[in-house]
């Protein structure tokens, strides 16, 4: 806004509004008042290109600050003995006034930008110039406060993130803290499941990845685990890392940074194939592995897009790259194949497997860890268990 903008509007304002109670008691005839609505419409029009801007972009940062301010007024009346929530609590406080009241005033002026396009309103609010008086008390107020807003942003997230996980140690007494090893390459856990199983029915398993072991080959037939065992992993390594407490009886694990090809879709909008999906995800994880911090890999299916030929040499390529970089990881698979890549010289892997077994016709799973390569498969079986006829002959 230009510098006489402030004074200009908020002198015409009270000009026109002297005028027009005049006018209306009688004081001075009713034309007094026109050249002081035409001064206001002037000035809102050489204001509207930054006013309009300013409204613009105000509304939604500002009711989305409300939020913010909700949660301060709940924590305004605390007191912290911790020393880092104490340095919270002075963030909330940088701009010399009460953070809650900041945002309080912003969202007064907010809600008046709102009352002014009431049609009743409309008249009074361009006699005002309202609009234009808001919009550049609300760039004051960006000005002044908003470098310490960013601070009360920082300061609110971090105080959630910390009760979430303060929430969830609460609430999962049982559940051990970690104990990271900055030196480490690796991990070992003990009696580990995924975080958010029911305690009381999900299967523990342990797992030891690093030195000898940098890359684990999990084989497994559909259901019987492989999946699961990789989203405990990464959830648990998060949690960890997060200073929170994990689902297992015992871990350990150096600094370490997770890249995970467990989820993906195509995209109809992006024309994206879950093929090419997955290898621009392999190619960033392959990145980060170039990377000074050592990475942990998480591959669900390496390049199942593909046919088996394909596969097979690209995954022993992507496997052997992100070894040879430093990394160590698992890797699920359906196909055989491709377990043959944890019996080639020089490359410090191991077989591991989950299986299930078929008894009275149903198949059972018992989510067991176990070493080597599994040596049958049950999709036929799941076919014929959700009444897929399939003969034998494959007709």
């Amino acid at each position: 806004f230009p510098g006489w903008a402030r004074g200009v509007t908020l002198g015409v304002a009270v000009l026109n509004a002297v005028a027009t109670v005049a006018a209306l008691i009688g004081w001075v005839p009713g034309w007094v008042v026109l050249p002081g609505i035409l001064l206001a419409f002037a000035i809102t029009a050489a204001l509207r290109g930054p006013a309009g801007e300013a409204l613009r972009q105000a509304d939604r940062p500002a009711r989305e600050l409300a939020v913010v301010g909700q949660l301060l007024t709940r924590v305004s009346g605390e007191r912290f003995a911790s020393p880092r929530l104490g340095a919270l609590e002075a963030q909330w406080r940088a701009s010399g006034a009460s953070s809650v009241e900041e945002i309080r005033r912003l969202g007064r002026m907010v809600d008046l930008v709102d009352a002014r396009r009431n049609q009743m309103f409309l008249p009074i609010s361009g006699l005002l110039l309202l609009g234009s008086q808001l919009a550049i008390g609300i760039e004051r107020w960006r000005a002044r406060v908003g470098p310490a807003a960013l601070g009360w942003l920082d300061a609110t997230a971090e105080l959630e993130a910390l009760a979430s996980l303060a929430t969830h140690a609460f609430d999962h007494p049982d559940d051990a803290f970690p104990e990271l090893v900055p030196a480490r390459v690796g991990f070992t856990a003990a009696g580990m499941a995924h975080p958010l199983l029911p305690s009381g029915s999900a299967v523990r398993n342990d797992l030891a990845l690093g030195d000898p072991s940098r890359l684990l080959v999990i084989s497994g037939s559909n259901m019987s685990g492989k999946s699961t065992l990789l989203k405990a992993i990464g959830t648990n390594l998060a949690l960890a890392f997060a200073g929170a407490p994990v689902r297992a009886t015992r871990f350990v694990s150096g600094p370490l940074r997770i890249g995970a090809s467990l989820v993906l879709r195509d995209s109809l909008l992006e024309g994206r194939s879950r093929f090419f999906a997955e290898i621009l995800r392999l190619r960033d994880i392959v990145a980060a592995a170039a990377g000074a911090d050592p990475v942990l890999f998480l591959l669900d299916e390496l390049l199942s897009g593909t046919n088996s030929h394909d596969r097979a040499i690209g995954a022993r390529g992507v496997l052997r790259g992100l070894v040879e970089r430093g990394a160590i990881g698992l890797v699920t698979t359906h196909d055989l194949a491709l377990t043959a890549i944890a019996e080639e010289p020089g490359l410090p892997a191991a077989n591991w497997h989950f299986e299930d077994t078929l008894v009275d016709g149903k198949l059972e799973f018992d989510y067991r860890l176990k070493p080597g390569v599994v040596r049958r498969s049950n999709a036929l079986e799941l076919m014929k268990a959700v009444g897929l006829e399939v003969s034998p002959d494959g007709r």
